[in-house]
């Protein structure tokens, strides 16, 4: 049996970024790394959309971001001269109906306040800087001039993993089966291939099977996973200046090279049944709900020819849709860093780096993570982000 003082449940971004953190804050200690998928194939991480935004509705996520994005700024500088990522920085450009814009300036007087550099143009200004949007239905939209886009993933993951094998970490690849505890204090990790990791702190960054993992330790967490459909297509056109676009529908679309991905027409409360490990294209998605709305949207896209897609799933809080971090209140070696709901990558490195000032110094410094806490769980005290795209 062996023995660590931190084993990390989950190695994809945010496990990766927690132990590449736990390292740069001093934490001597051994460190277990444990990944059931260890090609990643079919990871939130590496089957999501890869973008980052400061665009939302509360000042901590955007603060979150503010960090990766920085992290983004001095890549070379973090990982070496051959750190890429290839960030398209396009920007968000997240449109209104009238209803919906009273949501929208209050979200852009909080994203103001945190200095992002988001533009609030109405509908016919919005037209003239974009010559193939039509205004149909719409009053006004949100745009990132700067600090806002799309990256690869992948080479993310890469970065920090490359990053972590100089840093005496052991990568351990098995799923988790068992969680022991006694009482207010968690002891070990029991994998699906018998072996058993005695622990002194256990961090739960299990993606779209925390839920599974907090109650392997007897703990409650509102965590499911949420199947999302990525659509690629060709437009004869090519728009080099578009953004990342959300329609008022909540489906978006954006430029990936020569081609263009989509998606966003799925339900958030009616599929929570999905089955995890369903990782095929909801095809009657694009053909019956997202073409129709980008032909609208853009005229150009009425002619497109669809070539593939990709299903992943993302953790989905069904308390409030964001982030739960930090310690269990009772049992205070479990650490969450789990239910991001869709924008847990690009908020991955900035956790990592709160989770690891919270282990290494016993409490947050760079970014205060309070209010992820878990207390509001237990309280069922909802800390809702509006802006879940």
């Amino acid at each position: 049996m062996a023995r660590y003082d931190i084993v990390i449940v989950g190695g994809a971004i945010v496990g990766s970024s927690i132990a590449y953190y736990l390292r740069e804050e001093g934490f001597s200690g051994s460190i277990a790394l444990v990944e059931r998928d260890p090609q990643f194939t079919h990871s939130a991480t590496t089957l999501s959309a890869a973008s980052i935004r400061q665009q939302f509705s509360i000042p901590e996520n955007i603060r979150l971001s503010q960090f990766t994005l920085g992290l983004f700024r001095r890549l070379k500088e973090e990982f070496g001269a051959d750190a890429d990522i290839t960030f398209h920085e396009n920007g968000y450009l997240i449109l209104a109906s009238e209803d919906g814009f009273p949501v929208l300036k209050a979200n852009h007087e909080a994203q103001a306040a945190e200095g992002a550099d988001i533009l609030l143009e109405d509908a016919e200004a919005l037209a003239r800087r974009f010559s193939w949007l039509s205004p149909e239905g719409i009053v006004a939209g949100a745009w990132g001039r700067s600090g806002e886009g799309w990256f690869d993933a992948h080479a993310l993951l890469m970065l920090f993993r490359k990053a972590l094998r100089t840093k005496h970490i052991d990568f351990i690849t098995a799923a988790v089966a068992g969680i022991d505890r006694d009482g207010a204090k968690v002891t070990g990790v029991m994998l699906d291939n018998g072996e058993r990791l005695e622990a002194g702190i256990v961090v739960n960054a299990a993606g779209p099977n925390a839920g599974k993992v907090a109650a392997l330790a007897g703990l409650a967490l509102p965590v499911e996973p949420r199947k999302r459909s990525v659509f690629v297509f060709e437009a004869r056109e090519k728009f080099d200046d578009m953004p990342l676009l959300v329609d008022p529908s909540g489906i978006y679309v954006r430029p990936e090279g020569s081609v263009y991905i989509t998606g966003g027409a799925e339900p958030y409360e009616t599929d929570a049944t999905a089955d995890p490990g369903d990782f095929d294209p909801d095809w009657p998605l694009f053909e019956e709900t997202i073409w129709p709305v980008l032909a609208t949207r853009i005229p150009a896209f009425e002619a497109i020819k669809a070539t593939r897609a990709w299903a992943g799933h993302y953790d989905y809080n069904t308390l409030d849709q964001n982030a739960v971090v930090g310690p269990h209140p009772q049992v205070r070696n479990f650490l969450f860093a789990n239910g991001f709901s869709g924008h847990g990558l690009q908020q991955a490195p900035a956790v990592g780096k709160a989770l690891a000032e919270l282990v290494v110094h016993g409490g947050y410094r760079t970014i205060d993570a309070s209010a992820f806490g878990y207390e509001r769980i237990r309280d069922n005290r909802p800390f809702r982000e509006l802006n879940v795209i």
